[in-house]
């Protein structure tokens, strides 16, 4: 029970599979954004220096997103082991994978530095914008400027079109350009979509040297963390490579992929680029699509799917050089700026052609998943040193893999899934349960299921109270809430009569929220609105005030009608009812609990005595609350990262360039009549028969 608990230890705070039954239906939106600007020959020089010639390829064409899909596979996604969880074993999208559906190079350097101030990090640095001035000529006007970012129309308008008899510093300069709307809007995107920013003015600077990065594990990084994001159940968008995703599915499992696409080229993820999804009936779509998945076996997915010769005759001889396929196994840190995940390869390994051994528990990085370099500006090779030492030593952890003729998941491994894991979604009337069952000959003698040795890293769990633990990978913060836990933190205290809880405001703090009278003592607004009067200083004890109602209120301190004050305009909640007072308090007094270890419960007289038994004991584990504090936030335009300001001289060289209009490229999806609506149409779906077992896959 113990390495359960460790390994779906978020169902507890904010994964989606924790709460499959309260949102049976979700689905997430795709963002995506199409470049939509010409690749021109001369600039195709640059684009194969950088190793990014074949992801530009890609370009062309619009990827629709199959969004009830994708959200069916995040539900099955795992931040605790970077895997998606499935009814036979584990399988995830790995570096190889990136190498043959993008092409981009692996090896080389990470992808990282800082967010903005290169000057106060690099050598030779200069300030932002006077080094884009340099690097493109020209500064955007300010209208296109939002903090460290540039708005994506004015690149496609100022650049779209190279110029016929431009010489080769404006080729330069068009090149640049491109590489940073493809690094934007292809691998790097965020929910925004349609900013583009600064932080690549280091690498476009030099275009020689773009090659000596490894693009493909930075790619790789951003997927991992977007799908951490994405499973959180307050997360409703998700951006990222998601072509990357779509044809890994694809490609993995046949009985998924669309029909009539048999014909591909390289990059292998250009064979979907015409695909046309359904976009009708999604939610109804998202149940079929979780079913699906619950009714998977060993034999439906495809281990090896780039071993075929169709494959090899291809695919771009630099995508199999030995300094990139080493690392196809190595168990390494993946960099990319802030995001820091971590390529458990370990335990996939049917995916290389070998055999699924016992793996051993899963590395906790929760504390880097709570990073995404907003805060301040730091230059991440020194931030996360220990994370960036991983990738410098990554040759030192590659796996070796014992390849076999019919690779897959042990007998010892499928004995020890089928009692941990976590393998259907869908409810339990839809399917026979398979598990009960003996396993078949073939896998008992697939291999040993002994462990390779690898590099030990010390776990990295997030300490902080778990109640800011459910908001990873959202924007939404206790700013409202943190004033009000500050008081309680700063003066909690034990009284002298009684066992009585000492609740007195800070001075300090009450100069923040109160106002101060002539004799300098602060005055706070009561229930009825109007400011006390400076007789009650800060540090002195309010009684309870009439209310003029029957019931009367309990004298528990001066800070307990400021809560009552707070949560009766905020949460609406009758503060003069006994039963959700003491729930309301004792409700704040488990969250300020994770910290101090210091309980508030307010103190019941003799006459209410009735409702003391019915109190549960207060745990270290917040429990949940009436009020939902993880709301997504009410503005999704803000940037992802805290930048830095833009000066002034950045808004005063340019005028305003010409609105050019753009040409929609996009092809057009059909619709499709909706279904019935009744769910009738599933009902040849849901009866499963007693064949469907892992006997019969194995």
């Amino acid at each position: 029970m113990e390495e359960e608990d460790r390994m779906y230890r978020l169902n507890r705070v904010a994964h989606v599979a924790g709460f499959i039954d309260q949102e049976p239906a979700r689905v997430i939106s795709g963002v995506r954004r199409q470049q939509n600007m010409p690749l021109h020959e001369r600039i195709i020089p640059y684009l194969e220096t950088a190793g990014l010639y074949h992801l530009a390829r890609l370009n062309s064409q619009w990827f629709w997103v199959d969004e009830p899909l994708l959200s069916a596979f995040i539900e099955r996604w795992r931040p605790e082991t970077h895997t998606f969880h499935m009814p036979f074993g584990e399988c995830t999208v790995t570096l190889e994978d990136v190498a043959y559906q993008l092409g981009l190079p692996i090896d080389g350097e990470p992808v990282s530095g800082c967010l903005s101030e290169f000057e106060n990090f690099m050598e030779n640095g200069r300030p932002a914008w006077e080094w884009f001035r340099e690097l493109f000529g020209e500064l955007p006007p300010q209208s296109k400027v939002k903090q460290m970012t540039v708005c994506y129309t004015w690149f496609h308008e100022r650049f779209r079109v190279l110029p016929a008899d431009a010489t080769e510093d404006i080729v330069r300069i068009y090149a640049r350009a491109y590489i940073m709307m493809l690094l934007s809007s292809q691998l790097f995107a965020d929910k925004n979509a349609n900013r583009v920013h600064l932080r690549w003015l280091p690498y476009v600077a030099s275009l020689d040297d773009l090659g000596r990065y490894s693009w493909g594990s930075a790619a790789l990084a951003w997927l991992y963390r977007c799908l951490c994001r994405g499973t959180n159940r307050n997360v409703v968008n998700l951006a990222g490579p998601l072509q990357l995703l779509q044809s890994w599915i694809f490609w993995r499992f046949p009985c998924l992929r669309p029909s009539d696409f048999n014909r591909f080229g390289f990059p292998l993820a250009s064979r979907w680029a015409q695909y046309l999804p359904r976009n009708d009936a999604v939610d109804q779509r998202v149940v079929a699509a979780r079913l699906s998945l619950d009714r998977l076996r060993v034999h439906d997915i495809v281990w090896e799917p780039y071993s075929t010769p169709d494959v090899a005759a291809i695919v771009h001889p630099e995508i199999l050089l030995d300094q990139h396929r080493r690392l196809w196994t190595a168990v390494t840190s993946l960099i990319y700026f802030a995001a820091i995940e971590w390529h458990q390869v370990d335990r996939v390994m049917p995916q290389f052609g070998g055999v699924q051994h016992l793996p051993r528990l899963a590395l906790n990085i929760d504390w880097l998943h709570a990073k995404d370099g907003r805060g301040g500006d730091r230059w991440f090779p020194s931030y996360y040193r220990e994370w960036h030492e991983h990738w410098q030593d990554r040759h030192a952890s590659v796996l070796p893999v014992d390849r076999v003729d019919d690779p897959g998941p042990s007998a010892e491994y499928l004995d020890w899934w089928c009692r941990l894991a976590h393998r259907f979604l869908s409810p339990e009337v839809a399917f026979h349960d398979p598990r009960p069952i003996v396993l078949t000959e073939e896998a008992r003698h697939r291999g040993s299921s002994q462990a390779p040795p690898m590099v030990q890293v010390v776990d990295r769990p997030d300490n902080r109270r778990v109640d800011r633990r459910r908001r990873i990978g959202t924007r939404t913060t206790d700013r409202e809430w943190r004033w009000l836990a500050d008081q309680l933190d700063e003066g909690q205290g034990v009284g002298g009569q009684g066992g009585d809880v000492d609740h007195r405001v800070p001075r300090r703090r009450a100069r923040r929220h109160g106002q101060r009278d002539g004799g300098g003592r602060a005055r706070g607004r009561g229930p009825s609105g109007e400011y006390h009067s400076g007789q009650d200083a800060v540090g002195e004890d309010i009684g309870g005030v009439g209310t003029g109602m029957d019931q009367g209120t309990y004298e528990v301190g001066g800070s307990s009608q400021m809560f009552a004050d707070f949560t009766t305009a905020a949460v609406g909640m009758d503060i003069d009812d006994p039963v959700s007072q003491l729930e309301f308090f004792r409700d704040i007094a488990d969250i300020l609990g994770e910290d101090d270890g210091t309980h508030y419960r307010p103190q019941m007289d003799e006459g209410h005595s009735q409702f003391a038994e019915h109190q549960p004991h207060v745990q270290d584990v917040q429990p949940g609350l009436p009020v939902d504090l993880n709301e997504p936030a009410p503005s999704p335009l803000d940037p992802w990262f805290a930048l830095g300001g833009t000066p002034a001289s950045a808004f005063s060289v340019v005028p305003p360039q010409a609105q050019v209009p753009l040409v929609d490229e996009r092809p057009r999806r059909a619709r499709r009549a909706p279904l019935c609506g009744t769910g009738g149409h599933l009902i040849g779906q849901l009866q499963d028969d007693d064949s469907d077992t892992i006997e019969d896959s194995d």
